[in-house]
């Protein structure tokens, strides 16, 4: 027998409900669009009738389903599948969303050219001092950033990688030109929380969870071209492998 104090929670929960079916209604006949932003908390509210509270339980369930996310200071927006490498596949971010119906676009944050320090040259096989080419670039989909991508290369391999515009250039491909291009890397993927300026750049709350992804990327000499890394959102981002059993 329910007593007076459930009821409330139970017309609650089915208030709730109602408002998460309807809006998962509207994102899987595309009335909501993935990277569409949704209406506000206080504009659902209206729309429903319901409490902000209810709305904010709503859209709650909707990010544990994966359905939306929300960026900090923007709002909550449609989800698109998530990011993930195909099995054994060595590609760049702009290669793994290729086909994938998304803009891409790429922000260059750091473009310089450095001297590399004594690890860096041990790491490379080259004199300390030689020069570095370091590349940060913001990465987003629909203009919504997912991915910080920082890469790091002797300069030697392309002299004219400064000069070019990394808001469109493929690393990956200018490599390939030169002669070096990625064809094996040991990577290395592992959950970290997003420090002040990660969160800052990908509109995420500080110490929510990133992936981050390292790599060490070979060319077809088995010569270290370059070292990676690049730190996902964690709701727009899966890790894909394939396994088999040994014997």
């Amino acid at each position: 027998m329910s007593t007076p104090a459930s009821r409330p929670r139970a017309s609650q929960g089915r208030l709730t409900e109602r408002v998460r079916d309807d809006l998962t209604q509207r994102i899987t006949r595309q009335e909501l669009g993935p990277g569409a932003q949704l209406p506000t908390e206080r504009d659902l509210s209206v729309e429903y009738g319901v409490s902000r509270v209810t709305v904010r339980r709503a859209l709650a369930l909707l990010t544990e389903e994966g359905l939306v996310y929300a960026i900090q200071g923007r709002g909550t927006f449609v989800a698109s599948e998530r990011l993930g490498e195909p099995a054994d596949s060595l590609l760049s971010f702009h290669d793994m969303v290729a086909g994938e119906n998304v803009v891409v676009s790429a922000e260059p944050l750091r473009v310089e050219v450095r001297p590399a320090t004594l690890r860096e040259g041990e790491t490379f096989g080259i004199a300390p001092g030689a020069r570095l080419f370091e590349l940060v670039r913001l990465r987003s989909l629909d203009g919504l950033p997912v991915a910080v991508d920082s890469n790091l290369l002797p300069l030697s391999f392309d002299e004219g990688l400064p000069e070019l515009d990394w808001s469109i250039e493929s690393l990956y491909a200018r490599l390939a030109a030169a002669g070096h291009a990625p064809v094996r890397a040991d990577y290395a993927i592992e959950a970290q929380a997003a420090d002040a300026r990660n969160a800052e750049l990908l509109g995420a709350e500080r110490g929510s969870p990133l992936l981050v992804a390292e790599s060490q990327a070979f060319d077809p000499q088995g010569r270290l071209v370059v070292v990676g890394a690049i730190a996902y959102r964690g709701d727009r981002y899966r890790f894909r492998s394939t396994q088999s059993a040994t014997r």
